[in-house]
């Protein structure tokens, strides 16, 4: 595969930032529009990576007082981030949708030894599908109320409240971890074909232009959103125990990338 001249920036920054920083970069994606499927023309490349310090760094009574991520400006409509790996481990603990993204992601920078394989076998053990609901409940709530309400409304924000309306559905229906891919859920609501149809043309207008910009809200979607939040505050989720019994395995998981690392250096 050819790469453009904005792929060789992203690998040329992140192997800046492992020299800079004294870290090993174990995986680095693009998230958010463009794999999500409706990145417009000026969508930013949302690069985001998983990295381990030498096995030093971690030995050290202030340890809770470091700094555990790596961000960057903006800049060439390159949006950088970067988690340490015991943060990245403890948010896969928590179930955050974002983690398991991360590591499902199609579109890989860097991939270096075993972290993201041990990490996915491990995804039916450790990540809870109840807790995922309440966190893409969560960040549905935030952008709908921040974005979407008013006479005027961010249209493109429509496209990240359905998104987690919409994996909460998935796994409903499959009691599995949502696609990545926004039109594998949205073939859900299939059946739904005026929602559905306000939504596809909203996708094309977004993929063909620069900027969606602000709009009168869509009234068919807007209806759409406001019955789901309605349909799923009436979910009955058990909280998952398994989540316990699996701190170990990522203490594991964790010990041995930590060694593995060492092995390379």
């Amino acid at each position: 595969m050819v790469q453009s001249n904005t792929d060789h920036e992203i690998m040329a920054q992140l192997k800046q930032t492992e020299e800079r920083e004294n870290v090993k970069i174990l995986l680095a994606v693009e998230s958010g529009s463009r794999v999500w499927g409706f990145a417009s023309p000026q969508s930013d490349y949302d690069v985001r990576f998983i990295y381990i310090h030498p096995a030093d760094w971690y030995l050290s009574f202030d340890l809770e007082e470091k700094r555990d991520y790596i961000e960057f400006p903006i800049s060439n409509k390159i949006d950088m981030y970067g988690w340490d790996i015991r943060k990245s481990l403890r948010l896969f603990w928590k179930s955050s949708p974002m983690f398991v993204e991360w590591i499902l992601s199609p579109h890989k920078y860097i991939e270096s030894g075993n972290f993201t394989k041990q990490a996915r076998k491990l995804i039916p053990e450790v990540f809870s599908l109840e807790s995922s609901i309440h966190n893409f409940k969560s960040i549905a709530k935030t952008d709908y109320h921040k974005y979407l309400i008013g006479e005027k409304v961010m249209l493109k924000k429509y496209f990240y409240v359905l998104r987690s309306l919409l994996s909460i559905r998935w796994i409903e229906k499959y009691g599995e971890v949502a696609p990545i891919e926004f039109e594998k859920t949205l073939s859900l609501i299939e059946d739904q074909t005026k929602v559905f149809s306000d939504i596809k043309c909203l996708i094309a207008k977004k993929q063909d232009v620069a900027e969606l910009g602000f709009s009168e809200p869509i009234a068919t979607i807007q209806l759409f959103i406001q019955e789901e939040f309605e349909r799923i505050s009436n979910l009955n989720l058990q909280k998952s125990s398994k989540q316990e019994a699996t701190v170990e395995k990522l203490n594991q998981l964790f010990r041995s990338i930590l060694q593995e690392t060492k092995k390379d250096c």
